[in-house]
């Protein structure tokens, strides 16, 4: 069953100048935006009827853009070529769109078919595109879809969850409570004089004249295909026990989808494989900075192991090496980043951020949600039913986000090149 999406109204839509925060101020983009994937991340939500009109959503997102004004400013360039944020409240996009469909038959039959059609296609080389793109669908019981876009070197993933929850909680109250985030970019700035790099940030965060990361081929996007898997809180139960010490939910899926998704590939026993696991650096700083911070501040962890000890080594041994790489990503190489950042103010860098096509094989990619609280928006009716995975167009790609459905349980999204699907479906739900 074919489901059609249309567009009924596009609008960018502007917060009143006497609530807007701001003051048309421009802000440099930090080193920590500079690492980031310079392009748009979708993220695609689903609530069951009631839901709130499409009017009380806007005017919330209204008075909540007004307190985040970096999300309704436009990236621009200096007179030295460097990039910047213009906080001039040039607006946010706004999708009005209705689905001739029940949700529920929609989700149960063709929900990967048409969720390219539930979420805004920003494009980052258009002048004057809206940092900030959202999509409010309709379907024929009632039901919601909320997919945003946001360009990521504006904001990081627990940022745009502080957003989402400050916008559901101003729609609630009819904006009587509006939480405000953190605004101040300098904090995540604070290089030493002179500044001493201590880590090799031109080969890992940033592609150096000489680098020592490694080089990945592109794909043909039709050849990565997406997948989502479901592991509920019984399979993760099984998982922690396999591990025997204490450890997260992120540790321990983790452990198993690099070990399955390895084994899928059937590399050469001797080859190395990591995995880049991005970094939630705010409590980790000196001073730390508040995790209602609102940009990025985020680092990769690498761990990496050979592809033979990997697929024969137990869980606990898996969760030790990735525990002990995202505590290399302490203090001192935060500090360290941050010089690296100021030595090189006045230079391009091209960040190691995959782009569409790219295939990380024999290496993975992850980002956690488990922790950002996505599954409790609450705009009025209820948290979300679902979680819709957008396109993932990077082959060895994964999210990890809460289970909408069940406490302790996972939804894991991952990209894979088509040759490796099969072979990953035989084994992703088998425990050594």
């Amino acid at each position: 069953m074919a489901v059609s999406v249309e567009i009924t109204r596009k609008a960018v839509l502007r917060s009143s100048p006497e609530s807007a925060w701001g003051g048309a101020k421009k802000v440099p983009i930090t080193v920590f935006d500079r690492a980031s994937t310079d392009g748009y991340i979708p993220t695609v939500f689903v609530w069951s009827s009631p839901a709130p009109t499409n009017g009380t959503l806007k005017d919330g997102l209204l008075a909540t853009v007004a307190r985040f004004p970096h999300l309704a400013g436009r990236f621009a360039v200096d007179n030295n070529g460097r990039k910047f944020l213009h906080l001039n409240n040039a607006g946010v996009l706004v999708i009005e769109a209705t689905a001739r469909a029940d949700l529920a038959t929609a989700l149960a039959h063709d929900a990967s078919a048409h969720i390219a059609e539930l979420y805004p296609k920003a494009e980052k080389e258009h002048v004057d595109e809206p940092i900030f793109q959202v999509q409010l669908t309709r379907y024929t019981c009632g039901g919601l879809v909320i997919g945003m876009a946001s360009h990521h070197q504006v904001a990081d993933g627990q940022s745009m969850s502080g957003f989402s929850a400050s916008w559901a909680t101003a729609v609630r109250t009819n904006s009587a409570a509006l939480p405000s985030p953190f605004l101040d970019r300098g904090a995540t700035d604070n290089p030493r004089s002179p500044p001493l790099p201590a880590f090799d940030h031109g080969s890992i965060e940033f592609k150096g004249e000489h680098s020592s990361s490694r080089s990945y081929r592109v794909l043909p996007l039709d050849r990565i295909k997406n997948l989502a898997l479901h592991f509920p809180g019984e399979f993760v139960a099984e998982l922690k026990a396999r591990v025997g010490a204490p450890c997260s939910t992120f540790q321990c899926l983790l452990a198993h989808a690099w070990k399955k998704v390895t084994a899928a590939r059937d590399l050469a026993p001797d080859d190395f494989t990591q995995v880049r696991v991005a970094v939630n650096c705010r409590g980790r700083a000196k001073p730390p900075v508040p995790m209602d911070f609102f940009g990025n501040m985020v680092l990769w962890a690498l761990p990496r192991m050979r592809v033979q000890d990997l697929l024969s080594s137990s869980y606990p041994t898996v969760v030790g090496v990735i525990r002990d790489a995202v505590a290399r990503v302490n203090d001192e190489y935060i500090q360290s980043f941050v010089d690296f950042g100021e030595a090189k103010r006045d230079m391009k860098l091209a960040s190691t951020a995959a782009t569409p096509g790219m295939a990380f094989c024999p290496d993975l990619e992850v980002d956690s949600w488990l922790g950002f609280g996505f599954h409790n928006l609450d705009f009025g009716g209820g948290p979300p039913c679902a979680f819709l995975s957008p396109d993932l167009p990077i082959d060895g790609v994964m999210i990890l986000v809460p289970s909408c459905a069940a406490k302790g349980g996972a939804h894991l999204f991952v990209a894979l090149d088509h040759e490796h699907v099969q072979a990953f479906k035989q084994i992703c739900y088998s425990i050594e």
